[in-house]
């Protein structure tokens, strides 16, 4: 069953519909769904999920990649990024997801929404959301972890946030040295510029990453940008 819009409109008409009707928004959540032909709005969410071709990108990502998988808010990088770990717990690897944005509940929720079984990958997934997540601290917990490990960072521009972490630049260029030596796969999820017009071109680029603090784009491997569904992935190192 196709949707009428992107998940992000939906979402935006939920919140909408919150305020007109006074409603609390998982309320409006699940009408909203409802109207798309869904039971429930997480059926709906897992929908568009399944709809996001991660086993594609995880199919031309190797050992050793530095990654950055871009998208406007409500676009599924989240999600994306969560399913390359399923995908790859599927086939036998680990995965582990680093956050300075979710707490547990978030990320038991979309994990499973992504299509990952707690029951099942336990022993083989992983997530962090200390508030010392930093180069130096991913790489220590990461210090045993087995190549073809795949690992997703969340996100790109709270790396530096903290005062007291090296510039962005030098943890980027630590991690991407780090991925080499080990052969684990990171991907970066990461914020763009609001200044991206869709009109324009079909999905984000380079150009439009959201970078407050300066960063050398070129140390990534490769990028992945995501808009409406569509997802154009290239080399870039």
């Amino acid at each position: 069953m196709k949707l009428s819009a992107p998940i992000y409109n939906l979402k935006r008409r939920a919140r909408i519909l919150s305020r007109e009707k006074g409603i609390p928004i998982n309320q409006a959540l699940e009408r909203i769904a409802r109207q798309e032909g869904f039971n429930s709005w997480s059926l709906l969410a897992a929908r568009a999920a399944a709809a996001t071709p991660s086993s594609e990108l995880l199919a031309i990502l190797k050992p050793g990649d530095l990654v950055l998988l871009g998208a406007r808010p409500g676009h599924g990088k989240t999600m994306m990024g969560l399913k390359l770990i399923v995908d790859a717990l599927k086939l036998g690897r680990r995965g582990m997801f680093f956050t300075l944005e979710y707490n547990e509940i978030d990320i038991v929720s979309r994990f499973k929404t992504a299509g990952g079984d707690s029951a099942v990958f336990d022993d083989r997934f992983e997530f962090d959301n200390s508030d010392a997540i930093n180069a130096d601290y991913i790489m220590d917990r990461l210090s045993s972890a087995q190549p073809g490990t795949v690992v997703v960072i969340d996100y790109l521009q709270l790396l530096d946030h903290k005062r007291s972490n090296p510039e962005l630049t030098v943890q980027v260029q630590a991690l991407k040295a780090f991925a080499r030596d080990t052969g684990l796969i990171i991907v970066f999820i990461s914020q763009i510029d609001r200044s991206y017009d869709a009109a324009a071109k079909q999905c984000p680029d380079l150009d439009d990453v959201r970078l407050p603090n300066p960063l050398d784009l070129s140390l990534f491997d490769k990028s992945c940008f995501i808009n409406n569904g569509k997802m154009q992935v290239e080399k870039v190192g």
